[in-house]
């Protein structure tokens, strides 16, 4: 017998269930990578990418980390799936870049648009073309990541996605975390200081006012590229101390710090590792509905981040 939920997370279970999350699901005409309809009028689509004059390509590329003291004005949300993207860019209102700044042949999808005095942008890393599923996991998410800060020069960066959860650390389906920490859990090099390099601990972007003001969880973030967990990979998950797991945060994390772009990471829980359900079920069942409390949040995040300083946050 596998462990029981406690009374607050079978309430939260029911909660996320039996939520009416059909009114979140994208309308009928979207398409695979594509959104057909066409946005309301009073939602601004310029894109300054599109629009520059061809002739200032010599121009010096602004530093993509702004001054902490001005307001932040460009953010990158990295999304590893369509389910988990789509709500957001009808929240956001956003177009998708029919000329993507991005290499010929990539699959990888932008949307962007300008929501309140911010320019927001979507990036989906898109179809695998041979088998025609999301492309997750950290290859992915670390090539879709350089691309887009390069691209982009976005102020901060935001990871959002869905994750597994430990009912030992308090997680329950359907919370959403923040992670104050990121590391990887399956890169074991057993050589001196190369053990080091493969964990590649870093830091979340400390954003105090924003987990006070919208009363957020914080938990530790542990990533992997596989959805099932080895008893190697429980034993460094639990050396990681994470209280969630995913499959793209840590790389995100390690281009934005080579970069210097600050990131931020926003993970809902699917599935409970340590419970009594086998993972992939359990993600496969909760997946819509635990993705409209993912994107309730990262909105509440958004229009949180709204008119602010980096150094606000």
């Amino acid at each position: 017998m596998g462990p029981v939920l406690t009374p607050h997370c079978e309430r939260r279970v029911r909660q996320i269930r039996s939520s009416n999350f059909h009114s979140f699901l994208p309308p009928p005409d979207y398409q695979r990578g594509k959104m057909t309809d066409t946005p309301p009028s009073t939602t601004t689509t310029t894109d300054p990418i599109h629009t520059e004059d061809e002739n200032n390509s010599n121009q010096e590329i602004v530093s993509a980390v702004s001054s902490s003291d001005n307001h932040i004005s460009t953010i990158v949300i990295i999304i590893a799936m369509q389910t988990e993207a789509l709500p957001l860019v009808d929240t956001f209102k956003l177009t998708e870049d029919r000329n993507s700044p991005f290499p010929k042949g990539t699959p990888w999808v932008r949307y962007y648009g300008s929501y309140k005095g911010l320019s927001v942008n979507i990036l989906w890393p898109g179809k695998d073309a041979a088998l025609g599923v999301d492309s997750v996991g950290t290859v992915s998410a670390s090539l879709v990541t350089y691309a887009a800060i390069q691209a982009l020069h976005p102020d901060l960066v935001i990871n959002a996605g869905t994750s597994g959860g430990f009912k030992a650390k308090g997680a329950c389906i359907g919370d959403v975390y923040v992670a104050s920490e990121v590391a990887f859990h399956d890169r074991r090099i057993p050589i001196p200081v190369f053990d080091l390099y493969g964990v590649g601990v870093r830091q979340g972007f400390s954003t105090p006012n924003l987990l006070k003001e919208l009363n957020l969880k914080v938990g530790k973030l542990s990533t992997g590229d596989s959805l099932d967990m080895t008893p190697l990979d429980e034993a460094s998950i639990v050396a990681n101390d994470a209280t969630v797991k995913d499959m793209e945060g840590a790389a995100v994390a390690y281009v934005a710090d080579l970069l210097k772009v600050p990131a931020i990471f926003v993970k809902a829980v699917t599935d409970i590792i340590d419970g009594d359900k086998p993972t992939s079920e359990e993600f496969l069942q909760n997946l819509t509905a635990v993705t409209v409390a993912l994107d309730k949040t990262v909105a509440r995040v958004v229009d949180y981040i709204s008119g602010k300083s980096i150094s606000e946050l």
